[in-house]
């Protein structure tokens, strides 16, 4: 799996700020997700392309925003600058509710190669923003307040702990949808099943409603401590995709607590054998739970051993 454009942000289809050279009319300010980023075959650099941006759009009607390539080195130049600009210009986005930095393809830049920066800046100068997306090898969080985010979704090939520590000590009162992609060892991510007992104790966040712990190597163990979390009765939606689930893991959800008030439990990209597989249909799908399956992946055997593997890594 490889990191992709956004098509939709927030409930907009996504709408890329137009060259220097542009005619014909842009839509509503508030009809699109504006995506701004960098012009591949255009001479301009982002700051340039950032202040079209403000000079072309009314931004005080802009609700959602996306931030993409940034320059021609991203591996190189960092993103704080660019997330500056942003904060910076928090009086003239009055009706921003929804923003995503680096929405970035692999073609572009490895989604671990992007240095992610504490977004939680960001959160403090956006007091209304109530969905918040990020894509990159994230390192830090800073603990924050912030009463109006109800999505959060950090896109990773390897979380620091930090990231899931700092989030779990933000009070975020309104969060009811949290995704978190934990990713691999050799990319950073090593959040321990413990990190992530705030999240799981159910009193942290309490108007949680969609849980996504992804694309971790500890898919088995974190599986484990679901089946038994206080936060599983309230959720709707639950997501364990995306990394090494084996049969070790599907069976604790079967064995712990019951999963069938779900509406919708997302396990694609696993490592279950066809009979576990089978075992979570019989015991979900007759109660109305929208069980996904997909991606059913070997391990690969090389050296003598076998080889599991997260979705996204690197």
């Amino acid at each position: 799996m490889t990191a992709q454009h956004l098509t939709e942000f927030h409930g907009l289809p996504v709408f890329d700020l137009p060259s220097a050279d542009a005619s014909g009319e842009q839509p509503a300010p508030g009809a699109v997700a504006w995506r701004v980023r960098y012009d591949w075959d255009g001479t301009d650099d982002f700051e340039q392309i950032w202040q079209r941006f403000l000079d072309r759009v009314d931004c005080a009607a802009v609700t959602a925003l996306v931030i993409g390539a940034w320059s021609e080195e991203m591996y190189e130049d960092g993103l704080d600058p660019v997330l500056q600009r942003v904060i910076d210009a928090k009086d003239r986005f009055p009706a921003l509710r929804a923003f995503f930095l680096a929405d970035v393809e692999s073609e572009e830049n490895e989604i671990s190669w992007i240095e992610q920066v504490d977004l939680a800046p960001l959160l403090l100068a956006y007091p209304a923003l109530e969905e918040l997306g990020a894509r990159g090898a994230h390192r830090v969080f800073t603990p924050v307040r912030h009463t109006a985010l109800r999505k959060l979704r950090l896109e990773s090939g390897g979380m620091a702990a930090d990231v899931v520590r700092g989030i779990s000590a933000s009070e975020l009162p309104a969060l009811e949808h949290l995704e978190l992609w934990l990713g691999s060892e050799n990319y950073g991510g090593d959040t321990t099943v413990a990190d992530l007992a705030p999240i799981l104790s159910g009193t942290r966040f309490p108007a949680l409603r969609h849980l996504g712990l992804q694309d971790s190597e500890i898919q088995d163990a974190i599986a484990e401590a679901v089946a038994h979390a206080p936060v599983v009765p309230v959720l709707e939606t639950l997501a364990l995709s995306l990394g090494v689930l084996t049969d070790v893991g599907a069976e604790a959800l079967l064995s712990g607590q019951p999963l069938t008030h779900l509406h919708r439990l997302d396990l694609h990209h696993h490592f279950l054998t066809d009979e576990l597989a089978q075992r979570l249909r019989d015991t979900l799908e007759p109660a109305g739970v929208d069980l996904d399956l997909s991606e059913q992946e070997k391990p690969d055997e090389s050296h003598g051993r076998l080889w599991h593997y997260v979705a996204v890594a690197e």
